[in-house]
């Protein structure tokens, strides 16, 4: 499930998604609200369900929606000019470690692991080096 209100109404975006989506997987592209709307409805209950977003808010998002979100694996957040690095393959700025923060305040178990096997890595760890 992608969650991003961006992504959602982006048609050249959801297409990428749908083409890179492999055989048998369900794929669904929502903006947040509907998104926890969903899940608090118990939507996908019988399923198992991978949650991706481009940006920790929107995972912040979910969670203040009131979405039980336990651990999230922190992954591939692209360089920019405003960016600074934490590993190979994460960038942040200033206001994603404001959100990571919080969502470390909720309880939430924040990690780094970019394939399952690499060892998973206290994000917040990281962050603070």
């Amino acid at each position: 499930m992608v969650v991003d209100d961006e992504v959602a109404t982006n048609t050249i975006e959801k297409s990428g998604l749908k083409l890179a989506t492999p055989a048998g997987v369900k794929l669904s592209i929502l903006p947040i609200e509907k998104a926890a709307t969903n899940i608090l409805a118990g939507k996908y209950d019988s399923q198992r369900v991978l949650i991706v977003a481009k940006k920790p808010d929107r995972i912040l998002s979910l969670v203040e929606k009131g979405v039980p979100i336990k651990e999230v694996n922190v992954g591939n957040m692209s360089q920019t000019n405003e960016t600074r690095s934490i590993t190979k393959s994460i960038n942040v700025v200033d206001a994603d470690i404001e959100v990571f923060k919080k969502l470390d305040q909720l309880g939430i178990h924040l990690i780094a692991q970019m394939v399952p096997n690499d060892k998973a890595e206290d994000f917040m760890n990281l962050l603070i080096k």
